[in-house]
């Protein structure tokens, strides 16, 4: 059938997709060897048309991935053009300028063949918690922080490709892991693929290109309604982050013009010699995040939404380094690109923005041997308060803007030879304001096996608190501490059997002024202890 769709069918059809590409996120993570996967979600499943575009993805994807993503096979596909393809063949790459910004994260895209030619791709990516080298806060070159996979052909025509497989298996410290979450995600399209193909023939659908032309149309319609219907102007804004030897400065500059909307970090601070540079990829994936956050959350996100976003980024700058600049830490500056356009957008659309959040995200690396000489390497992520908004108070420790899950304390317990002696909220850390940012949390580490452990850390918000919004004030500011002296927020420490290391993530910003918060909930606030 090549008719027009029908709202009807279009509406059944995109449910299914939905579905299948929820089931097909399930399916890599029950198969998956890793915790990063496993239990902290730290992946993107993802369907693009037979051109590359993005138009499904797995509910719970992370938004950096399936941003970039599309942008990724664009790049495979210079390297490996489309009609050298077979079906089977699954591309890979981890190239942190291609993909999501730096080597950890690996990506895998399938292409799904229907009548002989290309009707669609099915892409992944993960969070790989090794990958090889020595991941450092002092990297001053991209070259220092692991392997980087170049654009190749992982299987071919269904099966491994053995030189892909050695390369992979002589850097890594735990092959088994990574290895079997690649080999978890061949599985997963396996499944998706011909579930696909079933889903448009029942709904009597030429093919997957039919469906995204009318879901693109309409995603981008209802993108341009919601921009349209804000006042013209142009308001400005800028962040500091803590940076390393020195604060690092972005600026913003946000026009809205009609149905069109342009981010302009033009101003922002040149990029440096230390792993927070933040690739173009990763740094337009947040920015239009925190768009579709804003002006329309509930449309399907697809390429349609971000055609009316015009983004300007200064190659060299510290949110579009050249390479060969380090990235390993680019979260500590992307993740502040979502936040400070909700600000500036607060001047235009108070209604629909939050304050800014404990984040970027907090995480920490522990590197180590179990006694009998096993290795290991574990990450634990942790999350600051959430900012304030006019109709809420900020919810504590919610991972904003990444989703990922936080790891149960006994599955860490249980890989590493550590005790989380503590996880606890911080009371009063959440920004004081009309509505009440939320609350950061405290963890505390102590090694309790007999070999020293390595931890790697680099955390923000430790100088420069969560600024509160519209009158509301900051939150607190984050701490690092061993053995209950402070240290310092990014670095790599040897502790030593005994020795505890403890992080208190920052609170939340204050939406609107402090004088207007209820007597209400204030008493509430106390009877709860969160001041």
């Amino acid at each position: 059938m090549t008719e027009p769709l029908s709202a009807l069918r279009l509406g059944t059809a995109w449910a299914r997709i939905a579905g299948l590409m929820d089931e097909a996120a399930e399916t890599f993570v029950r198969t998956s060897f890793s915790s990063v996967v496993r239990d902290n979600w730290d992946m993107a499943v993802g369907l693009m048309d037979s051109a590359g575009r993005q138009f499904a993805q797995s509910s719970r994807s992370v938004p950096s991935f399936v941003g970039t993503m599309p942008v990724t096979l664009a790049a495979m596909l210079r390297k490996i053009p489309a009609a050298r393809l077979v079906d089977g063949d699954v591309l890979i790459s981890n190239d942190g300028y291609l993909g999501t910004g730096h080597l950890n994260d690996i990506t895998m895209v399938k292409p799904i063949f229907a009548g002989g030619r290309i009707t669609a791709w099915i892409g992944s990516t993960f969070h790989a918690t090794d990958i090889g080298g020595a991941p450092s806060v002092e990297a001053r070159d991209s070259w220092e922080e692991g392997l980087t996979i170049p654009v190749a052909r992982i299987l071919r025509g269904g099966v491994e490709n053995e030189d892909v497989f050695a390369f992979l298996e002589a850097n890594l410290r735990l092959p088994e892991e990574v290895l079997g979450d690649l080999r978890a995600q061949f599985a997963m399209y396996d499944q998706a693929a011909p579930r696909l193909l079933r889903i448009l023939a029942e709904e009597g659908i030429a093919d997957a290109d039919a469906l995204s032309a009318e879901i693109f149309a309409r995603s981008e319609r209802a993108m341009r309604e919601a921009i349209a219907a804000v006042p013209d102007g142009e308001v400005f804004d800028e962040v500091t982050a803590d940076g390393f030897e020195h604060p690092v400065t972005i600026r913003l500059r946000l026009e809205v013009k009609g149905d069109q909307l342009t981010l302009d970090f033009t101003g922002t601070d040149a990029q440096i010699a230390r792993p927070v540079n933040s690739p173009l990829n990763f740094s337009r994936a947040y920015s239009n995040y925190a768009v579709k956050c804003a002006f329309d959350p509930t449309t399907p996100n697809n390429d349609g939404c971000f055609r009316p976003i015009t983004l300007i980024a200064p190659e060299g700058s510290i949110v579009n380094p050249r390479r060969p600049a380090p990235v390993w830490g680019r979260h500590l500056t992307g993740h502040y690109l979502p936040m400070l356009v909700l600000s500036a957008l607060g001047k235009l659309i108070p209604d629909r923005v939050v304050a800014e959040s404990g984040s970027p995200l907090w995480n920490v690396y522990f590197t180590g041997e179990h006694a009998d000489g096993r290795r290991y390497v574990r990450m634990f992520f942790m999350n600051g308060g959430h900012g304030a908004a006019a109709s809420h108070d900020g919810a504590a420790c919610l991972s904003f803007p990444s989703n990922v899950a936080t790891q149960p304390v006994e599955q860490f317990e249980n890989a590493a030879p550590m005790l989380i002696t503590e996880k606890s909220l911080i009371p009063g850390s959440g920004g004081d304001g009309a509505m009440r940012g939320g609350l950061g949390q405290r963890l505390g580490f102590r090694v309790i096996g007999g070999k020293p452990v390595t931890a790697t850390y680099r955390h923000e918000r430790v100088q420069h608190p969560p600024r509160g919004l519209l009158g509301g004030e900051a939150g607190r500011g984050g701490r690092d501490l061993l053995n209950g002296a402070q240290v310092a927020a990014k670095a790599r420490l040897v502790l030593q059997p005994g020795d505890t290391l403890v992080f208190e993530t920052p609170g939340g910003g204050g939406f609107g002024p402090p004088a207007e918060r209820s007597a209400t909930a204030r008493d509430a606030d106390a009877a709860e202890g969160y001041v």
